[in-house]
């Protein structure tokens, strides 16, 4: 008893740090929410709710601000390249993980390496080299962007779960005459399906809070998502004033990665401590 309670005393600055960190959070996510449902008197005067609470400012941030149309944008981003991403790294994975051939470990050190390049140092090339064939300011070219750089992580992070799965569960598909893309596809992707998960959450809150890449390739208003359309609106406080409407905006914007992390939290640690848990 005396060790337990010396252990729990000596990580109690630690708690005391999580805890001041917790409060801090909850209350900026609090005023946030408050001043979505005020008036931009009421958010300079600091009287919250002075005026009542103003329902208006969704609806203007909806329809008035553009946010519906940055948000349809964003929404097909990001779920047509998370399924892209799946598509090509969910095999990928599954083939460097278990099956040995000439090459492989090259190939899993070239993903490993693209992880550590800036996506910042291909901005340019990129441009330049989209711009040449004429492809810039379109959906699709925007989409392939997202796959491309997300693939390499998926890759990386799916390799420990296709890793640890047992192999006597493609033995007994062999026995029964299944090839290896009909056990990948019928009984090693569903095993995975903890780790699926997760890296579709994670790839979800990176591309729906993606702000660089879009701004250079995505310049015309109908086709900018979420994180630009709010830079946008950001700016143009300075001449209307609306602050009250942006910060409906935020709370828009915000809410599908907030949903995310209250409904989905326990998969999320679940998915990133079973890739290193022996299967």
């Amino acid at each position: 008893m005396n060790n337990s309670f010396k252990s729990q005393i000596g990580k109690l600055p630690g708690y005391i740090l999580v805890l001041l960190w917790c409060i801090f959070t909850f209350v900026v996510i609090g005023w946030i929410f408050a001043a979505s449902f005020s008036t931009s008197r009421d958010i300079f005067s600091g009287d919250m709710f002075a005026s009542g609470i103003i329902l208006e400012n969704y609806v203007k941030a909806w329809f008035a601000n553009n946010v519906s149309m940055y948000f349809i944008n964003s929404m097909l981003y990001t779920f047509s390249a998370i399924a892209g991403v799946l598509l090509i790294s969910a095999p990928c994975a599954y083939a460097l993980s278990r099956f040995v051939f000439k090459g492989n470990k090259i190939i899993q050190n070239m993903f490993i390496s693209t992880m550590g390049i800036p996506s910042i140092m291909i901005i340019l090339p990129l441009f330049a080299l989209f711009t040449s064939l004429r492809l810039t300011n379109s959906r699709w070219m925007l989409i392939i962007l997202y796959i491309c750089i997300n693939v390499p992580f998926t890759v990386f992070f799916l390799m420990a779960f296709f890793r640890n799965l047992s192999p006597a569960f493609e033995e007994a598909a062999a026995i029964d005459g299944c090839g290896p893309i009909k056990t990948f596809w019928t009984i090693m992707m569903p095993l995975a399906q903890p780790g699926i998960v997760t890296v579709t959450i994670f790839n979800f809150i990176t591309i729906w809070n993606e702000y660089f890449m879009s701004m250079i390739f995505a310049s015309r208003t109908e086709l900018r998502p979420v994180a630009v359309g709010l830079f946008t609106m950001v700016q143009s406080m300075r001449y209307t004033g609306d602050w009250a409407g942006m910060f409906a905006a935020v709370v828009i914007v915000f809410l599908p990665t907030f949903i995310l992390y209250i409904f989905l939290s326990e998969k999320i640690i679940a998915g990133v401590t079973g890739g290193a848990i022996k299967g």
